[in-house]
């Protein structure tokens, strides 16, 4: 069983900006779509009963043996449609059906988490499975914000840009903390980029590397926010690529290292975010700077 707020079996949490009270009819669907395949692993109605037991206990009803494999999975429908209408309940009933015919079944392959998760965000369901907890997505805070569209990125660069966001939003939404840091510090990286040939005063960025240009961006900025900034950057890009830190760069020490939580992924998503927000206003504002430079003749 999952672990979630007991009076949710009762009065599921109001509609917000996901599905909250109720499974809508697209994923029962898509939900009944994985047991059908889940089916031709062993005789279909057996599993196909099995799975309407655990519908059946979540409406509070007894489970009766239907006629046949075709009505089967007819009244499995019913009893899913029902469920729905309470969705921690039947996203309880789903995961320990897949648990318990894996359990008895080792040689069957069954729906794992990353799946049940998926087919929620597909459908703006608002729970996710984080074993033991069910979650309700409406209480997780939301990700640093980013431009969606810096203007001194170059125009072929934003939707590269754009899709890294969010498939990094994706990745972490779905569970796979480590692959979102990863995708996020690649973003970080490619940012830095853009500094390459940028005039500071009157030295110039000649690096062409994520470590040197962040070197050369502090020893030539103005500013101590921006020094401080890039040690902070330096730091948290240091400890993310070592193998005995975040290990999202060089691999894992499968000696020492320990993988990262769910919790400290959102935590490095978000630091690095606001990290991107910030190099992003910082590099617009030094190419403006450059810009009424030459206005004035300098």
């Amino acid at each position: 069983m999952l672990n979630f707020n007991r009076r949710w079996r009762f009065t599921p949490p109001l509609d917000g900006k996901w599905h909250n009270q109720a499974i809508p009819e697209s994923a029962i669907l898509e939900f009944l779509e994985l047991i059908q395949k889940t089916t031709t692993q062993g005789d279909s109605q057996d599993i196909l009963e099995h799975f309407k037991g655990y519908f059946c206990r979540a409406l509070g009803t007894t489970h009766v043996w239907s006629s046949s494999p075709s009505w089967a999975e007819t009244d499995l429908s019913n009893f899913m449609n029902k469920a729905a209408e309470n969705a921690p309940l039947f996203l309880e009933a789903f995961y320990d059906a897949c648990e318990n015919l894996q359990k008895h079944n080792s040689n069957y392959h069954v729906p794992d988490v990353f799946l049940m998760n998926k087919v929620c965000v597909n459908h703006q369901i608002g729970y996710e499975i984080q074993l033991p907890n069910l979650v309700l997505r409406e209480n997780q805070s939301e990700l640093v914000e980013v431009p969606q569209q810096p203007s001194t990125l170059a125009e072929q660069a934003r939707p590269l840009f754009q899709n890294s966001l969010q498939r990094a939003e994706d990745l972490l939404t779905e569970g796979r903390g480590r692959e979102a840091v990863q995708e996020t510090l690649w973003l970080l990286e490619s940012v830095s980029t853009t500094f390459i040939g940028l005039e500071i005063g009157t030295n110039k960025i000649k690096a062409k590397y994520f470590s040197d240009i962040v070197k050369d961006l502090r020893r030539f900025s103005k500013g101590a926010t921006l020094k401080n900034v890039i040690d902070w950057i330096a730091t948290l890009h240091g400890y993310l690529s070592s193998p005995t830190g975040g290990g999202v760069r060089h691999g894992l020490d499968l000696n020492k290292g320990i993988l990262i939580s769910e919790n400290e992924a959102k935590l490095f998503c978000n630091l690095v975010r606001s990290y991107l927000s910030f190099l992003l206003v910082e590099h617009e504002s030094l190419v403006q700077e450059k810009e009424q430079d030459k206005e004035v003749g300098f």
